[in-house]
């Protein structure tokens, strides 16, 4: 089958797990490789996924081995594979711009980021870098509220003809504008905002859904959410939550048998406690009517490592891309935005998108020759 070779735009926890698992389930057979929805999906396994570029601004990072940048400040997620082999590739300097929230400065350097010394690259030195590398994908990982910087990426995505995965709460798939030039270029997109493999949003959806099905009345609804990661500091910055906060509530409201009042949804990030590191604690608080009208109300609380329960959901994504590649299809994939992001342009039941994901992996593939021809037009298309 080959590789599936793909470019990282921001070495945070999300991407140290997601290389970590790479590795980790290189010499699993399927009986053993527990944690994954797909052990082969569309004839990939996990260890054909291969980083061939990589981008940060953190100086700790940029410059450096991308096996060594995954375990170096501020990333604070479980090390899981920690025996790692050199991979070969660089970490580059990518593009600042509003990647980084002004309040990060003002923690030590176990919790913030420390600015590489050289500027920012622009967009004809990252595209430079996706075509050299022949990179065939694009993972945007930028914390939350980076708007400009999401954007940028995603431009030179296009420009390279490399599909691009969007894992944050910045609006792209879901953006008509922008889907439709993905569709123009013939580039695949996966989008907006990652939903975890059993997080906070899926276990609060699953929920809702249940009460729909049950025939219970949800009348009011919270989603309380804490860690200590630097993606939990990033969101102090309230300024930076609106698409974040629309993501994840968007994604509870769209499963609910009736639309709620603004006033009984609250569902976002509640605040950064620094011990918790990459552990993220969800509570969730349902009220509703049963038969007779007679109130209940259900209580949950979650714990789980944030940047692995990610990662087992990317790795999928990935090669879903792949096969949207190796088919010739372009634009936003509905399947696995729907299945796999929180803000997809159209909602789905969970149910309901994971059919249409397996549906979608099931779909015969072009022929070789076909695949090998596509590929060349494609980057040709972008170029232009």
């Amino acid at each position: 089958m080959g590789k599936i070779k793909i470019a990282i735009a921001g070495i945070g926890n999300c991407a140290s797990s997601l290389i970590q698992g790479i590795h980790y389930y290189k010499d699993k057979s399927p009986e053993d490789a527990i944690g994954l929805m797909h052990w082969e999906l569309g004839g990939y396994q996990p260890k054909d996924i291969q980083v061939v570029a990589a981008f940060d601004i953190d100086r700790r990072k940029v410059g450096k081995d991308l096996h060594d940048a995954i375990f170096a400040l501020p990333n604070c997620t479980t090390v899981f594979c920690p025996d790692l082999p050199p991979s070969g590739v660089t970490v580059q300097m990518g593009n600042i711009l509003d990647g980084v929230s002004e309040h990060m400065k003002a923690y030590d350097d176990r919790y913030t980021f420390v600015p590489a010394d050289e500027p920012g690259a622009d967009k004809e030195r990252i595209v430079e870098i996706l075509r050299q590398s022949e990179a065939e994908i694009l993972l945007n990982y930028m914390p939350v509220g980076s708007e400009e910087a999401t954007r940028f990426y995603a431009q030179c995505a296009l420009e390279a003809g490399t599909a691009f995965i969007n894992n944050i709460p910045v609006f792209i798939a879901s953006d008509p504008e922008w889907a439709g030039r993905f569709k123009e270029r013939n580039v695949p997109l996966i989008g907006d905002d990652i939903k975890s493999q059993l997080g906070a949003t899926i276990t609060h959806r699953i929920l809702t859904d249940l009460f729909k099905k049950r025939g219970v009345k949800l009348e009011r609804t919270y989603q309380l959410n804490t860690g200590g990661n630097t993606d939990f500091l990033n969101m102090l910055n309230r300024h930076r939550l609106a698409s974040k906060k629309k993501s994840k509530t968007e994604a509870v409201q769209s499963v609910t048998a009736r639309r709620l009042a603004d006033e009984n949804i609250h569902i976002g990030p509640s605040d950064w406690v620094p011990w918790q590191k990459d552990n993220k604690v969800c509570f969730i608080r349902m009220e509703g009517k049963l038969f007779g009208d007679v109130p209940m109300n259900l209580e949950l609380r979650l714990s789980v490592e944030d940047s692995p329960n990610s990662a087992g959901v990317a790795i999928d994504s990935i090669r879903c891309a792949k096969l949207a590649l190796d088919r010739g299809l372009g634009g936003v994939l509905e399947a696995p935005s729907a299945y796999f992001c929180k803000h997809p342009p159209k909602q789905f039941t969970d149910d309901q998108a994971h059919q249409m994901v397996e549906n979608f992996i099931a779909e015969k593939r072009v022929k070789v020759h076909e695949m090998s021809d596509y590929r060349g037009r494609r980057r040709e298309a972008a170029r232009l």
